[in-house]
């Protein structure tokens, strides 16, 4: 699925076994409910041992066959006169053993649900740890639909075999243990007769499990495609309607449900024929028990009330046995979906070790609130080393070289300098690398060759967590969560106050705006920000970035979606800001890179020149002659506004 290099991880996935290691601490609880399922299915056997007793103790003629164990019940309920003439005691005994399992059932569902329901909050909770900590070009291989649903769906499918499955084949698997000993103690000829066909039912469910496994692995794989392309649909609806593409995207998902459908047919398909055959098969191993019980009755080795037994007791266990088609196929699912999150979890994260010692935090906490749902407060580690400083100095790219896993070469050679609170402004054509340096710098790719150091030092030797929480950085297209305008600024300093947010949002031109929404600062803005404008979305990632008081500021093509007064006023702001960190701007708008102190040139995945605007539009290049298209478009922009204002109106 991608070619991300695996370890050898801690927390394993790769077998149904792993489900004891996603139980936890709370192993002890789902064991104390399987031994609480052995005692209950212990009680579900004297319902009919004392009717058996009864029956060939008091009720059958005299010299009938009784069985050594109907004796010890007679016996042990005070003889056969005395049940004879207190038939309520059998009564109560059978109601009172009744009970006992039925309450025991209870409490084994209660334990087995509390553990489940614990373990896969934990396992939901390490799940998102490690996806927010998995490194981006696992991002870049993978779909996000797919992703949610591994997260989500494949989560469920163990919960529910954890709190519902596993218990129920134990059950299933305890009555017929306990009936055999109890049978062959009664009768050996009936206990053969009685699970003659019990035992291959067992083993044809086994082995049906084994082949469903990989219809299931089919079907999942179909619905996280299906997930993909709706979640895509629906991120990009706009898009979809702007460019009529309704039908196209129709017509996709059509196919990819019908994928799915075939999937599951196939899947049901299975399930049918094997329903089919067990039912026979269970109904077949009843009539064998009625045949042979009343073959032995009539011949007068068999008492009437052990005939009942075997047949009580085979009723018993036979269709939960049968039911192991339906709970081993659930297991097959289980053991899908803990491969597909075996995918998620293997994979290296970005830095193993901070994320043991974050994820060690973390599960300290939940055992701190006693597993309490919902604790929202965070200790200061949470949101890693904000207040640590990066190396004194600029930033250096010495011959980074960068292609991506079987794609072109992005950069070729870079050598880049950015002094201590310089302004440097990196321009060229779509494709030319800008971006990826933008990527390295944050550490969300590794150049292949070469070197990125910050203050001298190599930024490969730095935290991640650090090297980012001291980097203030607008990236395209600007994320923004589905919170309150306020929320959204101070994301990363959440303590701070109003005011302090104000000064930043009036730097990124953005402050009068929010003033004139009917909430202010609490607006809560949709997904995405998708009710701001693209130029609002751009000047509030820009407010965000620049309250974070960090050692390094990074733009890239912050301004696109701004008008030209906006993108003024944003300028002149920033220029008040000058000299105060090593300041990187990437853009295509040439208004916005002839403040910098230097302006880069790129193409190809090379710098071409550089120099400040002065010099650059001195000399004949690139930047020299998309100055000169961008400053002719401009004319005639201001001559087509001046035309429209003098015309009559």
């Amino acid at each position: 699925m991608t070619d991300i290099p695996k370890r050898q991880p801690s927390f394993a996935l790769g077998r149904l076994g792993d489900l004891w290691i996603v139980l936890g601490t709370d192993r002890p609880l789902y064991a104390g409910a399987i031994a609480v399922q052995a005692l209950a299915a212990t009680f579900s056997y004297v319902v009919p041992l004392v009717p058996q007793a009864v029956i060939d103790g008091v009720f059958s003629a005299p010299g009938t066959r009784m069985g050594a164990m109907s004796a010890w019940i007679i016996e042990k309920l005070g003889g056969a006169e005395a049940v004879r003439a207190d038939l309520w005691k059998p009564g109560v005994v059978i109601a009172v053993a009744a009970v006992a399992a039925g309450l025991l059932n209870v409490l084994r569902g209660w334990m087995t649900a509390r553990a489940a329901q614990r373990s896969v909050r934990r396992l939901r909770e390490r799940v998102h740890a490690r996806l927010v900590r998995l490194p981006v070009p696992f991002f870049d291989a993978n779909e996000s639909g797919d992703l949610l649903q591994r997260a989500t769906s494949d989560v469920d499918t163990v919960q529910n075999v954890l709190a519902n499955q596993i218990a129920e084949m134990g059950r299933a698997i305890l009555l017929l243990l306990i009936a055999i000993p109890l049978m062959f103690a009664i009768d050996w000829r009936m206990a053969i007769a009685s699970t003659v066909l019990a035992i291959p039912v067992v083993a044809f469910a086994g082995l049906y499990f084994r082949t469903v496994s990989d219809r299931f692995r089919t079907k999942d794989e179909a619905e996280g495609r299906l997930t993909a392309k709706a979640q895509e649909n629906i991120a990009g609806i706009r898009v979809v309607r702007a460019f009529g593409r309704q039908s196209f995207e129709r017509a996709e998902f059509r196919e990819r449900n019908a994928a799915h459908r075939d999937a599951d047919i196939r899947l049901f398909d299975g399930l049918s024929q094997f329903w089919a055959l067990s039912d026979v098969t269970c109904l077949a191993q009843i009539l064998v028990v009625l045949m042979v019980g009343l073959t032995l009755v009539s011949g007068g080795s068999l008492g009437a009330g052990e005939f009942f037994f075997f047949l009580f007791a085979t009723n018993m266990y036979i269709w939960p046995i049968r039911h192991l088609g339906r709970m081993l196929a659930d297991l097959g699912k289980a053991a899908v979906a803990i491969e597909r999150l075996h995918a998620i979890m293997d994979p290296a994260a970005e830095d193993a070790g901070d994320e043991v010692r974050s994820e060690a935090r973390h599960e300290a906490r939940g055992e701190a609130r006693g597993e309490a749902a919902g604790g929202a407060s965070r200790s200061a580690s949470d949101t890693g080393p904000a207040h640590a400083a990066l190396p004194a100095g600029g930033i250096r790219f010495e011959g980074v070289r960068f292609a991506y896993p079987r794609g072109n070469t992005v950069l070729d050679g870079v050598d880049l300098t950015v002094g201590a609170g310089e302004t440097v402004a990196i321009m060229g054509p779509s494709g030319c690398g800008k971006s990826t340096l933008a990527a390295l710098l944050l550490r969300f790719h590794e150049p292949t060759s070469g070197r990125i150091t910050i203050g001298g030092t190599d930024i490969r030797s730095l935290d991640r967590s650090l090297l980012r929480s001291r980097i203030a950085s607008v990236l395209q297209p600007p994320f923004l969560y589905s919170r309150s305008i306020r929320e959204n600024v101070a994301i990363v300093r959440p303590e701070l106050p109003v005011a302090a947010i104000a000064e930043a949002a009036d730097s990124a031109a953005i402050h009068d705006s929010v003033l004139r929404f009917q909430r202010g600062w609490e607006t809560v803005i949709g997904e995405r920000g998708i009710t701001l404008s693209g130029g609002q979305r751009q000047r509030l990632a820009i407010a965000r970035a620049l309250v974070r008081d960090a050692d390094i500021l990074l733009l890239d093509d912050a301004l696109s979606a701004v008008d030209g007064d906006t993108e003024r006023r944003i300028l002149n702001a920033m220029r008040a800001r000058r000299g105060r960190v090593p300041t990187i701007v990437i853009a295509h708008r040439l208004s916005t890179l002839a403040e910098a102190d230097r302006i880069v040139v790129m193409e190809h995945g090379r710098v071409i020149d550089h120099g400040t605007h002065a010099e650059l539009i001195a000399r004949d290049g690139l930047y020299k002659r998309l100055w000169a298209i961008q400053a002719e478009l401009e004319d005639e922009e201001r001559v087509a506004v001046a035309s429209d204002g003098e015309a009559p109106r």
